[in-house]
C-alpha cells in the first residue's frame, strides 16, 4: 500500500501524524539526504512534502528524489512563513507538461 511521508523537524511535522503521514524527522541539509534516501529504499510513496526551510537548505537532493522516485514531491510552508516554492514549482511542472500556464503568472 502506498503511503504519504512528511519530512521537517518535529515542530513543523508533529501534526500530519494524525491524518495518515509518515513522520520522518530531519531538521538539515544531512539529515534530509538520510530521510529522502530512507523514503526511497521503503519503495513504498505515493506523496512526499518537505518542509520549505529544509528543501531550502538543499535543493540538489530533492533534484535528486524526483530523478530516483515516482512519489509526487512538494514543498509546504511551516509556522515561519512562506515563500511559496511549492506552488512555483508545481506551476512550473504544469506549463512544461501541458505548454500552457494555466496557474496565472505572480
Amino acid at each position: 500500500m502506498s503511503k504519504a511521508y512528511i519530512l521537517g523537524d518535529k515542530a513543523a511535522v508533529l501534526g500530519f501524524k494524525g491524518v495518515g503521514f509518515e513522520i520522518v524527522h530531519a531538521y538539515d541539509s544531512e539529515t534530509l539526504i538520510q530521510a529522502l534516501g530512507q523514503v526511497i529504499r521503503a519503495n513504498d510513496a505515493a506523496v512526499v512534502l518537505v518542509s520549505e526551510d529544509l528543501a531550502e537548505k538543499n535543493p540538489e537532493a530533492l533534484a535528486n528524489f524526483r530523478e530516483n522516485c515516482n512519489a509526487i514531491m512538494t514543498t509546504i510552508p511551516t509556522h515561519h512563513g512562506s515563500n511559496h516554492s511549492g506552488f512555483k514549482e508545481i506551476r512550473r511542472l504544469v506549463e512544461h507538461s501541458i505548454g500552457v500556464d494555466m496557474l496565472g503568472k505572480e
